[in-house]
């Protein structure tokens, strides 16, 4: 009996190993991706015991040889598998499938395998194995012979050099050089890339004399996709060293780079910018890196100084405003009016962070001109950038200054003889009217949105209708029954067909967000009236801006006043009244 309930158990324990197996053999790669994600599952069932002599070393032999995405899932599971294989003092054997794995092809495989050894590294310390375990690892992978073990060694190294004693530091030292010049540009960006990490970890002297060394090679590098990241070390190695010996090791590489010959290496200088401000401290910042950042400003390659325009205000936060009116503005100026549309829209999306820095006067004095000049620019995204962040401007210069500098561009775009320039502005309207206030908009702006109703243009009356709904949406039902409804609705009498049509078609858009007692009492009546109307194009739009009330308002009111009013018009002479009249009775209850 015993026997038997053992042999019921053996099955039992097996089974879910016998599951995963078929599943990892089965020609569908979502049915063998979700089984790797299942994993911790399994291994619940195994135990620890036979997880670790059973289910690893079975990943290990079986997997390696399937398709990126599963083995990506495998390192990430595998990170996670301490506790699964009974903690850290056994977690070594987690070490060979993920040393395969920093083996493959797929550089993304391969990151998430150095992650997973890193984290499974972190615990391994608490017991003082990772030497024992890790560092032949390191080893192993750091002189194999393909490319990709080399490649992925550079990532381990900043966990293991700690817990290691003198004599073994100076041979991880000594072979990190070497990655750092190996033959293969693959493995150097690896290096290139984990440098400054292990830096962090290396002590300061070795810092300043071999791992230097290590940076200056990086710098000098052949290919650019090496070079470009002398940049990010830059960063690591002035956080590093004292502002003495950055000045001496780490602004030659930053001025170096500023001035290469792959635009790649400059953009990556403009790029970190401010990091490598923060990093060599305000002395160097004004006495070398302002002349550096204006001439990428200046630079021959639009994708630079797009670069160094989308950062101005973060890197003039950093310098003194003299210097800032000095010798950025002029520089900044000739931005605005750049052949490429791209870089001024970087400008434009945030040159207003400069006000905080400017203050109240120099803003109106230097950059007010400049918002006007973006203000009028044909690149549509140019402009909207720069109405997107007038907040800023608003909250140093005030409303009323805003008011009588930046709005009359506004309303002179609004005014703008070509159709496509006047919707442009329509479609800021309700952004600018949320940054600036129901104050502001009543006092300045309503007027120029009740004008657009009236455009003779389709495509702008359309807007500005919609542009009703985003209003209310901002400034609340309230403002929209005591300002906007009595004036939208007074068109309604208008001699002009296209004020009455307008009318429709914003009651249509507002009864989206009214509530039924406020379309009861201030638009249905309106809409109702003009059933009556001489002119069939506004009869049958009637009709089908009652279809969209029916269901905003009481069923009583459907059918005391809508029903009535829809039956008339469904007899009407007009074949297009009586159509759209029915379609809307179809909607009645």
């Amino acid at each position: 009996m015993s026997s038997k309930g053992s042999e019921e158990e053996n099955e039992e324990t097996l089974y879910p190993i016998a599951i995963l197996i078929d599943e990892l053999k089965n020609e569908d790669l979502q049915l063998r991706l979700n089984s790797i994600k299942r994993l911790s599952t399994i291994s619940s069932a195994l135990g620890p015991d036979r997880t670790r002599t059973e289910l690893i070393p079975f990943l290990n032999e079986s997997c390696i040889d399937d398709e990126d995405e599963v083995l990506l899932a495998l390192a990430e599971e595998l990170g996670n598998f301490v506790s699964a294989v009974g903690g850290a003092e056994k977690a070594s054997c987690l070490l060979a499938p993920l040393e395969t794995l920093c083996n493959v092809e797929e550089a993304t495989v391969r990151d998430k395998a150095v992650k997973s050894l890193n984290k499974i590294a972190t615990e391994m310390k608490a017991i003082q194995q990772t030497d024992q375990h890790f560092l032949p690892l390191v080893r192993r992978l750091s002189s194999g012979d393909w490319f990709t073990s080399r490649s992925s060694s550079c990532g381990l190294f900043a966990v293991v050099y700690p817990l290691c004693n003198n004599e073994i530091k100076a041979e991880l030292r000594q072979t990190y050089g070497k990655l750092c010049t190996d033959s293969t540009p693959m493995v150097r960006r690896s290096a290139a890339t984990h440098l400054g990490e292990f830096a962090s970890k290396v002590e300061k002297e070795h810092v300043t004399t071999e791992l230097i060394n290590m940076f200056q090679h990086i710098r000098d590098d052949e290919q650019d996709s090496v070079r470009l990241l002398a940049i990010q070390n830059c960063v690591a190695f002035a956080n590093i060293l004292s502002a003495k010996e950055s000045l001496q090791y780490v602004f030659p590489c930053i001025k170096s780079c500023s001035t290469d010959k792959s635009w790649r290496v400059r953009y990556m200088v403009a790029e970190h910018f401010r990091a490598l401000c923060e990093s060599m401290g305000p002395e160097v910042v004004r006495n070398e890196l302002v002349g550096i950042y204006v001439k990428l400003t200046q630079d021959t390659e639009a994708e630079v100084r797009t670069a160094a325009g989308v950062k101005i205000a973060e890197v003039c936060s950093l310098i003194p405003k003299e210097l800032l009116i000095k010798d950025v503005l002029a520089p900044i100026e000739t931005l605005v009016y750049d052949k490429s549309e791209h870089v001024r829209a970087a400008l434009a999306s945030d040159i207003m962070g400069l006000a905080p820095a400017l203050g109240k006067d120099d803003t109106i004095k230097y950059l007010v001109p400049l918002f006007l000049q973006l203000l009028k620019d044909e690149y549509p995204e140019v402009r909207l950038n720069i109405i997107s962040k007038l907040d800023v401007v608003n909250q140093v210069i005030g409303v009323d200054l805003l008011a009588q500098s930046l709005l009359p561009a506004i309303v002179e775009l609004a005014e703008d003889k070509q159709w496509r320039v006047r919707l442009a502005i329509i479609e800021y309207i309700p952004l600018l009217a949320s940054q600036l206030g129901v104050r502001f908009f009543d006092d300045k702006l309503s007027n120029l949105c009740m004008t657009w109703l009236a455009d003779s243009v389709f495509s702008i009356r359309e807007a500005a209708t919609n542009n009703l709904k985003k209003l209310t949406e901002i400034f609340g039902v309230d403002w929209a029954r005591n300002n906007l409804l009595p004036r939208v609705m007074a068109m309604s009498n208008n001699s002009n067909y296209l004020y009455r049509m307008t009318t429709l078609f914003a009651i249509s858009v507002l009864a989206s967000v009214l509530n039924g007692e406020l379309i009861a009492e201030k638009m249905l009546g309106v809409a109702l009236n003009m059933s009556k109307d001489p002119v069939p194009n506004i009869r049958f739009n009637v009709a089908k801006t009652l279809q969209i009330i029916i269901p905003r308002v009481e069923p009583r009111i459907v059918q005391d006043q809508i029903r009535p009013c829809l039956t008339v018009l469904s007899q009407d002479d007009d074949p297009d009244v009586k159509y759209f009249a029915a379609q809307a009775l179809h909607h009645v209850i």
